[in-house]
């Protein structure tokens, strides 16, 4: 069975997108949290992960780091990761390494925080930029292949690597279309997607780094947590 290692559930999208995949294909796996030091992480992380950073996958002897390496690996055991059709598998890898490798001013405008609610002091031109091409994309998807995911009926891989901004979608409000406020509702009415936000909401870790980051974006106007 998969060991998978992650940090925080409130503050780590990159553990949420292949503990997700793995937990909505019903693929079996050891989940073990370590949560975010304050400053850096990284010697405790080098306990499980040659980088230093989350997510890692143990499988036996074999050690497995980056979420989209994660994820091709899982695929070779289970195909359903990825749409059966291949346009669709073309098209759902294209926008899964556009994520992974692309829309940065979402990833530092936005740090996820699954417990806040936050009105943003401004959308910069970069942000801007960044959720028209999300719409573009989504839309994209959604409309080619029929939906409620964004290859097809099936969630998959690509839908994985989206559901973290699902999240920062619901925590700062973003100014999207009607068509991807519907994606993220399906991401957000997900079991797993469910689950992983209420573990961050109990979580009793605060990590000053990452909650500085919510306070540059906005003010908070909702916090969930327990005091």
């Amino acid at each position: 069975m998969y060991t998978l290692h992650i940090a925080n559930k409130n503050y780590s999208s990159w553990s949420l997108r292949p503990w997700l995949l793995l937990t909505e294909l019903n693929i079996p796996f050891k989940e073990v949290l370590t949560p975010f030091s304050q400053g850096t992480s990284w010697a405790e992380f080098r306990e499980f992960c040659p980088t230093g950073l989350v997510p890692c996958l143990l499988d036996g002897d074999t050690q497995v780091w980056d979420s989209l390496a994660i994820t091709e690996y899982i695929a070779e055991d289970h195909p359903s990761v990825w749409p059966e059709d291949k346009k669709a598998r073309a098209w759902a890898r294209s926008a899964t390494a556009e994520m992974h490798s692309g829309f940065n001013a979402i990833r530092n405008e936005c740090s996820m925080n699954c417990a806040l609610r936050v009105d943003m002091h401004a959308i910069s031109p970069a942000l801007k930029k960044n959720l028209a091409r999300l719409d573009e994309l989504w839309s994209e998807g959604l409309n080619r292949f029929g939906g409620p995911f964004l290859t097809g009926e099936r969630f998959t891989a690509v839908d994985a690597f989206f559901a973290p901004v699902a999240f920062r979608a619901q925590t700062y409000d973003l100014p999207l279309s009607n068509v991807a406020k519907r994606y993220i509702e399906t991401l957000l009415s997900l079991e797993g997607m469910k689950q992983w936000q209420t573990d961050g909401i109990a979580e009793p870790w605060r990590e000053p780094g990452h909650e500085e980051e919510v306070l540059q974006a906005g003010t908070i106007v909702k916090d969930y947590r327990a005091s």
